[in-house]
């Protein structure tokens, strides 16, 4: 009987526990940020946390869904890119903490190096403002193009001063840009796609950005969560040295840890 009412105690006390656990809804794309989070989620659900992880396909709706508390945070998105949202939809999301940065990168399944790009090669970028800047500022670096502003953030395609290869740069919407890599000379897709669709960075790109990117993929949420304690031992476990281990390790350099 007494062990009996020893294991009924230890139920009681389990459920009583997560019963106060306090619900962290967080919007985040597959590949890597989702991954990330279920890794902190073991430890956050020890501190007390339940960590619920909602994967999204885009980079408007999980911004749109925290600006309207159907989500307490999202993990996608680097501060260029929120900063212009916040500019255009008007909206006043901010910054929780810096986690990685992911190396963008050009990929070709025509050219091997970015010098056997033939005149009027045909080149795909991201349409929103902050990454399509981000793929110009990488083709600029290559020596491709030539911008008026060359450390602008925001640079867009009018921006452009000089093109010797009179590259045909067309913008479309990034999560496409891996399936049609087949139909362009050269493509520039985020590190999160060009995962999701078995392409290897540190392997597969032509050329990368390195690791000292200002483009640090953020933990964003609320002025009115953002210092709530369930969302700082988010941030805690998100900047902890097992999480940079697990960058390393799994992501072999693709994901480059921002703490």
């Amino acid at each position: 009987m007494k062990r009996i009412s020893l294991i009924a105690a230890s139920v009681v006390a389990a459920f009583a526990v997560n019963a106060h656990a306090e619900k962290l809804s967080v919007g985040a794309t597959a590949v890597p940020h989702a991954e990330i989070l279920e890794f902190v989620k073991p430890k956050l659900a020890k501190e007390g946390v339940e960590l619920e992880v909602k994967v999204f396909t885009d980079y408007v709706q999980p911004n749109v869904q925290v600006a309207e508390k159907k989500l307490d945070a999202n993990f996608f998105q680097h501060k260029p890119y929120l900063d212009t949202f916040n500019k255009n939809k008007g909206t006043s999301l901010v910054t929780v903490t810096a986690v990685h940065v992911e190396p963008f990168g050009a990929y070709s399944q025509k050219v091997k190096a970015a010098k056997d790009l033939k005149e009027g090669a045909r080149v795909a970028i991201p349409n929103d403002p902050s990454n399509g800047a981000r793929a110009l500022l990488l083709l600029q670096a290559q020596g491709l193009i030539k911008l008026k502003d060359p450390s602008n953030l925001l640079a867009t395609a009018k921006d452009i001063t000089d093109n010797p290869k009179k590259l045909k740069i067309t913008e479309l919407e990034a999560a496409t840009l891996p399936r049609i890599l087949n139909q362009v000379d050269l493509a520039l897709i985020n590190t999160n796609y060009a995962l999701e669709a078995k392409l290897v960075p540190t392997r597969d790109a032509l050329f990368i950005e390195g690791a000292k990117s200002p483009y640090a993929n953020i933990l964003v949420s609320r002025s009115d969560n953002k210092d709530s304690p369930a969302l700082k031992k988010l941030a805690t476990a998100l900047t902890g040295a097992d999480v940079k281990a697990f960058l390393q390790q799994k992501y072999q350099g693709a994901i480059v840890p921002a703490f």
